[in-house]
């Protein structure tokens, strides 16, 4: 099973709740991972296996938003692992940070100049792609995709659940 990156937005209401009844937060989550519909109108979000190589290009092009891993703990008690942890919140502010940044980062300019090699010497998940040589450009395909919800998420004010699972 793969290491995969998720995001669900919430609108203001919905982060309140979150904040303060994490089962809620879950099957919340759950509820829109089964709605075939919501997928499509932007609740949620995955970046599949590129995670972890989008946090590298990202962190070397001085990206100021962690929107891999979120930039929050959240206010929960011990034991709600969505996967390998817990969530993690990145706020309606840090959403419209991210958005504001966008520009300087374009798709097409984030893994300029890194090679499958590079990538692997960083031990990138996962590794084995890049060992085979495979180019980062299906990792700069998943940047390209996140913009949009990104920006989505800014216009109605919402934050972002980020976890990996």
């Amino acid at each position: 099973m793969s290491m995969t990156g998720k995001y669900v937005r919430l609108a203001p209401a919905e982060l309140e709740r979150a904040l303060r009844d994490p089962d809620w937060a879950a099957e919340h989550r759950s509820a829109l991972s089964g709605a075939d519909g919501l997928r499509a109108a932007g609740r949620l979000h995955t970046t599949d296996r590129a995670w972890h190589a989008l946090d590298f290009l990202l962190s070397r092009r001085g990206f100021p938003v962690d929107v891999v891993f979120g930039e929050e703990d959240l206010p929960w008690p011990a034991g709600h692992d969505w996967g390998y942890g817990p969530p993690r919140l990145l706020g309606a502010q840090r959403v419209r940070a991210a958005v504001d940044a966008l520009d300087d980062h374009a798709p097409g300019a984030l893994a300029e100049g890194v090679t499958p090699a590079d990538l692997a010497a960083a031990k990138v998940y996962p590794q084995t792609a890049w060992e085979r040589g495979e180019e980062p450009d299906w990792a700069v395909a998943h940047w390209a995709a996140l913009a949009p919800f990104l920006r989505s998420a800014a216009r109605q004010g919402g934050a972002l659940l980020v976890w990996i699972a």
